[in-house]
């Protein structure tokens, strides 16, 4: 294995190491900062949990009438509550869009970037593992407040935070989504020039502009069209994505040598400990702002231990698979581990036979445009969350429009502008982790359903602001921010700053590598919940419930 920088190179010639966790400072001292983009470039195709059709409601900002029914149309709906008529499907049905989120031949690349923490294959295997079903559980978990009140992830938000404080971690979300949705279609596009240059096609900006085109104009119509219309896209890529997948492992079986994965030799605590946090930031952690997404529209009656398990087990099982043999490709060839850690579309298009990369491509491809569909959906309903008075429709497609210029930006003006931007959102990611803590936390508290009416009035019963909260996710992120350190961009070097006082060896120390920081702030913000917010959790909850459940009326917001 290959110890170097050069396995995170962010250039032309290696544009596919991307997504927030990715960007914490590995053991050697490389900064994997492709992963987590993989595994969004994963999520998101799979039938729905019911259709989106609109309630019979006085509707929220974002949701103005009510949709036409089935067929090719625009979705209404925005952050309003789904009526209970219209609630269908069971908590099987969430495998489907799960599974199909997380089939990917990119996936393989996570053997390349657990392996370079410096583990065995057995401890790699373990790290994925618990990784992987770990962090998808919390996704679960979440998913449980969907089905509670049938609204979006950041809307639901409003019972820990109030509903004008839930525009701090509204607008986090937004960055987060709006800006992993421009790397996705920055990769997807770069993706196609890598591999027409190997087919001697070429690669240069008239390739780029063309898949620029082709793949903005799906994900921001997909995005527009909503939320029946990308599912229907994401049947589409879920089918042809898993059977090229399929062939892809065929094509390469011969490149697995079993002796050479057996002699990897183990790791210490701190490089399990890194790995582990690692895969879980690069899977469900960069998932669960919008967990709750798709399983607001399931019947309020359905199971939680259903909606958890099967969001779980849809979730992990094509990541675990991929996984365990992008370990075995890994850790058969330290040459092939390092060339994917750089450059995963190339390094994975080189062991192909030629005649095998145009399906190769279209599968890269169609995998990134998957995650980034989702992402624009999902960044609508946040910016809608934060305030915006404006359909759904033209939130996406708003959000659609910086994607698009900030693809341009990146691909035609500066390329090394990526690696700054990384690092923006690797810190904004920290939060995240904070926020996933205390909204566990609350739901954790709770024993009866949203007054999901009360979600949208800042003078119900989860009030306006919420300073307890906030004040706790600011303090894990300082926390966080202090046990990482981050090497996509030198205007980070301030981070890791905790390292030394607290005595685990400085930001050169074992345990910088570990970036312990993510699962502080989320440990903080769940441990510490319960003590601010038992009394007043309690206090809402012997209120009368304020919903109509033939209607699900929300009246406009704030």
């Amino acid at each position: 294995m290959t110890s170097s920088a050069e396995h995170c190179r962010l250039d032309h010639a290696s544009p596919y190491a991307l997504r927030w966790s990715a960007c914490l400072t590995r053991a050697d001292g490389g900064s994997y900062v492709a992963a987590t983009a993989l595994a969004r470039a994963q999520r998101g195709r799979g039938r729905p949990v019911g259709t989106s059709k609109t309630a019979a409601a006085v509707p929220a900002p974002g949701a103005a009438a009510p949709d036409a029914g089935p067929g090719l149309h625009v979705e209404l709906h925005g952050i309003d509550v789904i009526a209970d008529v219209d609630r269908k499907g069971t908590p099987r049905q969430l495998f489907w869009p799960w599974f199909g989120a997380n089939v990917s031949v990119l996936g393989l690349s996570y053997g390349s970037f657990v392996l370079g923490f410096g583990i065995s294959f057995g401890q790699a295997l373990l790290v994925g593992l618990v990784g992987i079903v770990g962090s998808f559980l919390l996704c679960g978990f979440i998913a449980v407040a969907g089905k509670r009140g049938s609204a979006p992830t950041m809307v639901l938000s409003r019972a820990a935070f109030g509903v004008r404080g839930n525009k701090l971690p509204s607008a986090i979300s937004w960055l987060l989504t709006v800006g992993w949705e421009t790397v996705l279609a920055i990769l997807a596009t770069l993706a196609v020039a890598t591999v027409f240059h190997r087919l001697g096609w070429g690669g240069g900006g008239a390739v780029k502009v063309i898949a620029l085109l082709v793949v903005a104009g799906l994900v921001v119509a997909g995005g527009v069209m909503g939320f029946d219309v990308i599912m229907r896209m994401q049947a589409v890529i879920t089918v042809v994505t898993g059977v090229l997948t399929v062939g892809f492992v065929v094509l390469v079986l011969d490149h697995i040598h079993w002796h050479a994965v057996a002699a990897i030799p183990g790791g210490s605590t701190q490089k399990v400990v890194g790995a582990l946090v690692f895969v879980m930031t690069g899977f469900g952690l960069g998932w669960v702002n919008a967990a709750a997404d798709y399983s607001r529209y399931l019947p309020r009656s359905s199971s939680a231990a259903g909606v958890v398990g099967w969001t779980t087990f849809g979730s992990s099982a094509a990541p675990v698979v991929l996984l365990l043999f992008g370990l075995l490709l890994a850790g058969s060839s330290g040459k092939l581990s390092s060339a994917i850690s750089a450059d995963p579309i190339g390094a994975l298009a080189n062991i192909l036979p030629t005649w095998y990369l145009v399906p190769f491509v279209v599968v890269a491809v169609l995998g990134l445009v998957g995650g980034s569909v989702l992402d624009i959906y999902s960044s609508g309903l946040a910016l809608l969350s934060l305030g915006l008075r404006i359909p759904r429709y033209a939130a996406a497609l708003v959000d659609g429009t910086v994607m698009v210029l900030g693809t341009i930006y990146v691909v035609f003006v500066a390329g090394n502008f990526i690696a700054q931007f990384e690092g923006f959102l690797t810190t904004l990611g920290v939060p995240i982790a904070a926020w996933c803590g205390v909204v566990l936390a609350d739901l954790a508290l709770r024993r009866r359903p949203y007054a999901d009416v009360e979600l949208y009035d800042r003078t119900g019963r989860y009030g306006d602001i919420r300073w307890s909260a906030i004040a706790l996710v600011v303090v894990a992120t300082v926390l966080g921010w202090g046990l990482v350190t981050n090497s996509a961009a030198s205007w980070l070097d301030w981070q890791g700053f905790l390292l030394r006082p607290l005595g685990l060896g400085g930001k050169a120390g074992a345990w910088a590598f570990a970036n312990l920081g993510v699962l502080v702030a989320l440990l903080a913000g769940f441990l510490a919940t319960p003590l601010f917010a038992v009394s007043s959790i309690r206090r809402q909850e012997v209120l009368p419930i304020t919903v109509d459940p033939g209607t699900g009326s929300a009246p406009a917001q704030p």
